[in-house]
């Protein structure tokens, strides 16, 4: 498998909004064509998985492929949203931490990419963070942004500032199916079975990424795993984005962050099993 540096992605800035896409918003993007920007480096195979993502799930509005350069051209008309990744900083986090996001924004006036109206932004890595440590999850987090965007139109009520926390009501299901999770993405007060057993009465098992990518695969029902985003091994530490999404459906079960410093390290940790159980 061929990966890069994540810093091959677009770097178009995102900083954390200040206003909210409205109801019509969401309305509006079925009367869109999507366009799915794709990077200009020819060894990220994100390229390759995007596509992939795509033309196996997406079913909401019709797609097209284009480059970054397209991007610009196009990215002032109204019958266009795109499906973009994007380099965001949060307003209120002193560490002027970046990371990437995967943004499905709306064409419109606005010349910077934080100020077009975000139907939905998910998390995939810090900035200078390996593809390797996401890419494979791709095709959950594409299907989930468009199950998000209908669930929205229908239900407008639910538009907050973190709306994503919505999806935390899921999070009692997980105890009936089992959670498929990377040791190193555990904080090592619970990286074992024998210590999760303690806090948390669920199904576990310590699986690789390539048995995460087949669950995925086979859409395995039985199945949740975690997508988290952390600093890794780099110098930069901040949020720890954490998310436990659905095998077969790619359904929300849990999402949380918390900043990284002491004893709150770069992984799930044993408050969050406790928080699902």
């Amino acid at each position: 498998m061929i990966t890069c540096l994540v810093i091959c992605l677009a770097s178009f800035q995102l900083f954390s909004q200040e206003h909210l896409p409205h109801a019509t918003d969401y309305k509006h993007f079925y009367t869109t064509k999507t366009l799915v920007v794709l990077e200009d480096n020819p060894f990220c195979e994100y390229n390759y998985k995007i596509k992939e993502a795509v033309e196996e799930n997406w079913k909401a509005t019709a797609y097209e492929f284009i480059s970054i350069d397209e991007f610009q051209k196009k990215k002032h008309e109204r019958n266009y949203s795109f499906l973009v990744t994007s380099t965001v900083t949060f307003n209120k986090d002193k560490t002027n931490a970046q990371y990437h996001f995967l943004s499905l924004v709306l064409g419109g006036p606005a010349e910077e990419i934080g100020n077009m109206p975000d139907l939905c932004s998910i998390p995939l890595s810090y900035v200078n963070v390996d593809e390797a440590t996401y890419i494979y999850k791709l095709s959950s987090i594409v299907e989930f942004m468009q199950n998000h965007i209908a669930l929205v139109n229908k239900n407008p009520e639910i538009i907050t500032e973190n709306i994503l926390k919505y999806y935390n009501k899921n999070s009692a299901e997980t105890k009936y199916k089992t959670l498929y999770l990377l040791k190193d993405e555990l904080s090592s007060e619970i990286n074992t079975l024998a210590k999760i057993s303690k806090v948390y009465s669920g199904k576990v098992k310590l699986v690789t990424a390539d048995e995460i990518e087949e669950a995925i695969r086979n859409k395995n029902s039985q199945v949740i795993f975690l997508h988290k985003v952390g600093p890794e091994h780099t110098k930069s530490k901040a949020r720890c984005f954490k998310i436990l999404i659905g095998a077969s459906d790619a359904k929300f079960y849990y999402f949380d962050f918390h900043m990284v410093k002491g004893n709150e390290a770069d992984g799930f940790l044993k408050s969050d099993f406790k928080k699902i159980d």
